[in-house]
């Protein structure tokens, strides 16, 4: 019995430190939205958000600078969290770009059911 826990432990901790091999570098393409407003309400894509208690100006660009999550929504309605050197800073990198279309380079990986893309490079496409 110890032996077998010993093997999966050992198992475990190897596949823990593989994890971050299995992300692979892409491109990925799509307009920043802020990621916990979209997941609300899919028409809070833009710099203004409707929300329970009204419509609120410039949202997008107020939660961006308090550190909240963006990401990049593709034109298949895929939702990317951008994590990494773009989003260090409270998304300082990010915050002049909410609602631009835009394109990142990184490592793109899966947890939970959850796609992020450790940006290190962006593109601006359109406004």
């Amino acid at each position: 019995m110890r032996k077998m826990f010993a093997v999966l432990s050992v198992a475990s901790f190897v596949a823990a430190l593989a994890a971050p091999a299995l992300a692979k570098s892409e491109t990925v393409k799509g307009q920043v939205v802020d990621e916990s407003c979209y997941a609300m309400d899919k028409s809070n894509n833009g710099l203004d958000h409707k929300m329970k208690s009204g419509d609120t100006k410039d949202c997008a660009v107020a939660c961006a600078k308090r550190g909240r999550p963006l990401a990049l929504l593709t034109s298949e309605g895929k939702v990317y969290e951008i994590t990494g050197d773009l989003a260090a800073n409270n998304n300082e990198k990010l915050v002049p770009h909410v609602a631009h279309t835009i394109e990142v380079t990184g490592d793109v990986s899966e947890k939970d059911g959850k796609m992020m893309i450790a940006g290190a490079n962006m593109k601006m496409i359109s406004k």
